[in-house]
């Protein structure tokens, strides 16, 4: 069974608190979780756009996700994806509402 919804339902519930402490203008789900195609040992693909430079607050920001999720998480800042990538994850974007 996917964990799509619990995932959604722990990033929504911190996405405030996180915002706080970091510069995050928007969070989305990609990959096989966001699809409900993850496994007992998928890891999480977040996507998140800042609204300035977060530097080494970034890999912070990665390993408070994990810890929240209790998974690994591969975070992805939209100002550095290539345009070609990030056409290709569109269509799975589930974007976590706050």
């Amino acid at each position: 069974m996917s964990m799509r919804n619990e995932v959604l339902q722990k990033l929504s519930a911190a996405l405030p608190e996180l915002r706080s402490r970091f510069p995050i203008r928007s969070m989305a789900l990609f990959g096989s979780v966001s699809r409900g195609e993850d496994g007992p040992g998928s890891d999480v693909d977040v996507l998140v756009e800042f609204d300035g430079p977060v530097g080494m607050r970034f890999l912070h920001l990665s390993h408070e996700l994990a810890a929240l999720l209790g998974r690994r998480v591969d975070l992805v800042s939209r100002g550095g994806i290539k345009p070609r990538y990030f056409e290709a994850i569109q269509p799975d974007l589930l974007h976590v509402q706050a």
